[in-house]
């Protein structure tokens, strides 16, 4: 195992023409997702030949859009040779300027949050600070010879998770086997004993689904959202031998970890608690704090549970409203079995809008529009009805897990 931020291992992660190929893979079918607010070219179709304008349809501006997340993402800009990617079209050709870029400046990234709960937002990292990360995670997957993942190398999960970390331990690209090509049940027949599969919640309920039971000493990882309990039971069930849970976002990084879903999580060695401030943190080395995104309640100086967002309130003809309220109210429906609430998007509206789980799959969407309409009328405010309803047999989430947004569309 690598024990210094200045091994190559960890400064020279785009030296690997597979692991660069996938980072920039991954970033190009999620822009282009949500550039055209479609699932588009999954990232096993996306090879080095693959040429963004006659493949894919790229047109002048989407190119533009891809090329700036690009460049952002690897701060292009410190080099000086992020145009080259306007020329040059083939992800082969970008893996390449992407490489020269970074051989001239590799010391920062920058990743975007999901706006699971607002606009995405940049968050810029030093890599030495994400390589001391993965160095203290490192130690609780040793033995690890086969790396299953499920999560995108572009967000900074799936970046310390799927880049960083098998460099930690000391494993190269052919031993991390991504499974967003293939069904979770290709686990049942894929799986060994010491193998770390890296996912998040969604995954892993999928997972508890298809495999009745897991070979010996399999590890998982999960973070991007909380870890629901019986989905823990479940896997324990099959008898997974551990779930090593890691607390962080895109702002933050990692904060903590934790094994057991009864147990406080552990602080990181690099982070310190800012005075008496419950969810201010100070990395080591720094003197500017951070704040997490949920309130934090301590358990002593290193130990710690999140308990509950930020107030997340939105203005709606200047008034806030707690979409979680209405969401609250919308899930008392008897015929509702859950629902996501938001701010419209700026081309929609700006009123809220509920995304619904009909208890019944064929009812009535017209109707039932109605009579939450009604519902949320008697129990709300007028500012926090919602005035758009769509309906769904589950929420809409991203290729993370994690609640997404949605395209308000005509009932029929």
């Amino acid at each position: 195992m690598t024990d210094a931020f200045t091994s190559d291992a960890a400064v020279t992660w785009w030296r690997d023409e597979a692991v660069m190929h996938r980072f920039i893979s991954d970033l190009v079918a999620s822009e282009l997702s949500a550039m055209r607010r479609t699932a588009h070219a999954t990232t096993g179709a996306l090879t080095p030949e693959t040429h963004l304008g006659r493949d894919l349809g790229v047109d002048s501006l989407e190119l533009m859009g891809l090329a700036t997340a690009l460049a952002q993402a690897l701060h292009m800009h410190e080099s000086g040779i992020e145009d080259y990617l306007l020329v040059h079209q083939t992800l082969g050709d970008w893996r390449t300027i992407a490489q020269a870029s970074l051989e001239k400046f590799s010391a920062r990234m920058t990743f975007l949050t999901s706006g699971s709960t607002g606009q995405p937002k940049s968050c810029v990292h030093a890599l030495h600070a994400l390589w001391q990360e993965v160095q203290e995670v490192a130690p609780l997957l040793s033995g690890c010879t086969k790396l299953f993942v499920a999560v995108p190398s572009h967000h900074i999960y799936g970046f310390l998770f799927t880049i960083l970390l098998p460099r930690a331990l000391d494993l190269d690209s052919r031993s991390v086997l991504d499974l967003r090509k293939s069904s979770p049940a290709r686990l049942s027949r894929e799986l060994r004993e010491g193998d770390v599969v890296v996912g998040h919640p969604e995954f892993w309920r999928i997972v508890m689904r298809v495999i009745p039971a897991f070979p010996a000493a399999i590890t998982g990882v999960t973070s991007t959202a909380p870890w629901p309990v019986e989905i823990d039971a479940g896997l324990r069930a099959a008898g997974l031998h551990r779930m090593v849970q890691i607390y962080g976002s895109s702002e933050t990084a990692g904060v903590g970890w934790r094994t057991c879903i009864d147990e406080p999580y552990e602080l990181f060695s690099f982070w310190q608690r800012a005075d008496h401030a419950t969810n201010l943190l100070i990395r080591q080395g720094e003197t500017e704090g951070i704040q997490t995104p949920d309130l934090l309640t301590w358990q002593g100086e290193r130990r710690f549970l999140p308990t509950g967002r930020l107030d997340h309130a939105v203005q709606v003809g200047g008034i806030n409203v707690f979409p979680q309220k209405v969401r609250r109210a919308l899930l008392s429906h008897p015929d509702v079995v859950d629902a996501a609430v938001r701010l419209m998007r700026p081309d929609e509206g700006n009123r809220l809008k509920a995304f619904i789980v009909p208890r019944d799959p064929g009812t009535d969407a017209v109707k039932l529009s109605e009579k939450l309409g009604v519902w949320a009328g008697q129990r709300l405010g007028a500012a926090e009805q919602p005035r758009a309803f769509s309906f769904g047999t589950s929420l809409p989430l991203d290729e993370k897990g994690k609640q997404a947004d949605w395209i308000i569309a005509p009932l029929r």
